[in-house]
């Protein structure tokens, strides 16, 4: 069941969250018509998610026969315990998170410009520190790496986002909520706290 009260449709709000997270699960088709999910590293660059790899193996021969493709990234804040809420029963357990789903057909990147694009926006993602030579097109140190390397490119024909923090919550669950969560003290429980606090949608 869709719960709206969860879906998020500002596009910065998408945005950084994608620029915050570095992995997520790329969901292809096999030779079978069977389902596979491929953990990888990504980038999202103006609109568009980047991945890279070898040009051989399972996932590019599903990508070259079924293009369609499916992406999520996904970051689980804090589980909620049944006990928050009832004493007894197991169903109000749940987990606070945020979820970006995208689908759409997946294409092969050959320009080297636009590959070198993607590769530099990987690195300073996942290396921000530096301690390396810029990736450029133009540097014949990295013409050859850059033609060897597979790059995907999925532009979005869908996108969805769910960021899920107690928004269906009534006030005083909501108050209750915030305090359990700062009494717990995890690591990410005042983030959530905040977090729930920031996406409510009606009046404390």
């Amino acid at each position: 069941m869709r719960r709206d009260e969860f879906a998020i449709e500002d596009p910065k709000e998408i945005e950084d969250f994608l620029n915050g997270m570095s992995f997520g699960f790329l969901g292809t088709v096999d030779e079978h018509g069977l389902p596979r999910v491929t953990p990888l590293n990504f980038v999202y660059v103006q609109g568009s998610f980047y991945f890279h790899g070898s040009r051989l193996g399972e996932k590019m021969e599903h990508l070259r026969r079924t293009p369609a493709v499916s992406f999520t990234v996904a970051d689980e804040y804090a589980l909620i315990p049944s006990y928050f809420s009832d004493p007894e029963m197991a169903c109000p357990a749940t987990a606070y998170f945020k979820s970006v789903t995208a689908a759409g057909e997946a294409v092969l990147v050959h320009d080297l410009e636009e590959k070198a694009l993607a590769m530099e926006a990987m690195m300073r993602k996942l290396q921000p520190e530096g301690g390396y030579r810029t990736i450029d097109a133009g540097d014949r140190a990295y013409a050859s790496r850059l033609k060897g390397v597979a790059v995907i490119k999925l532009v979005p024909k869908r996108m969805s986002a769910k960021f899920k923090f107690g928004q269906n919550l009534k006030p005083d669950r909501l108050q209750d909520m915030i305090g359990r969560l700062e009494e717990r003290g995890r690591t990410r429980d005042g983030e959530t706290a905040a977090h729930i606090c920031k996406y409510y949608p009606g009046p404390r």
